[in-house]
């Protein structure tokens, strides 16, 4: 496959690739283990997604466990109709172990609506993890990520095109370590680009990156996402874009100060553009790729959220306001996602 980029629906030729995101969510559901535990006992949990409650429901502050339950396949298809229609052409699903992966849903939705999309492998965090992978080695972790890469992922014939998100926790896990131990090897096999989703801590994505040098972990082929919700001094930052690595910024249309998962202030669009305007005047423009990660209903058009198309409807827009060119748009959209998402071996 070396030379190619596999999408759901097999290889094609990296050029075919249109403007892409690289980490969006379609089919999933990444509810929280507590929230679907407590279902049974707190019917409020999963109370109708109204115009009245929409709001209150997506800020967060409030657990919701129907919101993050994304499995509609007729949902999807219209939701990336509206996508295509907006300027959008492919895009990276990042839905692994512990996030309940559709592989064959993602082969209709892409036939349906002419969305190119390239499928991840591997497993999330732990507290998403299946409890049985705690006695699992490295090395079954490998094969497994190599498997899904080759022969198709998740007891389906569905080729994953990519190994991530790799889940990390702050502090880091001895389970997720051995993920990522995996992850490397099967990298290292393959030539797949390595997509890692660090915990909300900002030293980590540097004890990432120290782990990845010390396994033989390809760096140019690895992507740090949510630098957006992760760093937010510049220091690291330009640490960080000197290590090689790629930095993703995929938290578009966030807009809420409030996170829920730690207590820290999200940025908003115009401070994400503007982290990557630094970026770029410090010669790492080759070094970034954009998305949303979608994961929740109500970030869909169809529940009154922005959608996928939000980048190519204001964001890009927006950053050529802030000064970037055509050609800066080209590296981060369409040239960057072409390199990574071509296998290599």
């Amino acid at each position: 496959m070396a030379g190619f980029v596999q999408t759901v629906l097999g290889a094609v030729a990296p050029e075919s690739l249109g403007p892409t995101l690289m980490h969006e969510h379609v089919l999933c559901d990444i509810t929280p283990p507590s929230l679907r535990q407590a279902i049974a006992s707190r019917p409020e949990l999963v109370q109708p997604i109204t115009l009245q409650s929409r709001y209150d429901i997506d800020y967060g502050r409030h657990p919701h466990a129907g919101k993050t339950v994304m499995l509609d396949r007729a949902l999807a298809v219209a939701e990336l109709e509206m996508f295509r229609a907006e300027g959008g052409a492919s895009m990276v699903e990042m839905t692994i172990g512990g996030l309940a992966p559709d592989p064959e849903g993602l082969v209709e939705v892409s036939r349906r609506t002419g969305v190119q999309m390239v499928m991840g492998c591997g497993h999330y965090v732990e507290d998403f993890q299946d409890p049985a992978n705690h006695a699992r080695s490295v090395e079954d972790f490998a094969a497994e990520m190599v498997a899904a890469l080759r022969h198709g992922a998740w007891g389906t014939d569905v080729r994953a095109g990519i190994i991530g998100e790799i889940g990390c926790s702050a502090p880091w896990t001895e389970l997720e370590r051995r993920v990522m131990a995996g992850a490397v090897l099967a990298q290292q096999e393959t030539g797949a680009a390595l997509t890692i989703h660090p915990g909300v801590h900002p030293d980590q994505p540097a004890e990432i990156i120290a782990f990845l040098r010390a396994h033989g972990g390809d760096i140019p082929r690895t992507i740090i996402d949510h630098v957006d919700r992760t760093i937010f001094d510049d220091d690291r930052l330009f640490a960080l874009a000197d290590t090689g690595c790629v930095l993703e910024f995929d938290l578009f249309g966030y807009e809420h100060a409030y996170w829920s998962f730690a207590p820290i202030n999200m940025p908003n669009d115009g401070t994400r553009i503007d982290m990557m305007r630094r970026l770029v005047d410090r010669g790492h423009g080759a070094q970034l790729v954009i998305s949303q990660d979608i994961c929740r209903l109500t970030r869909l058009r169809s529940f009154g959220g922005h959608g996928y198309g939000h980048i190519f409807r204001n964001i890009v827009p927006f950053m050529r306001e802030r000064g970037f060119s055509q050609a800066e748009l080209d590296a981060i959209l369409v040239e960057t996602p072409r390199r990574l998402l071509t296998l290599q071996g």
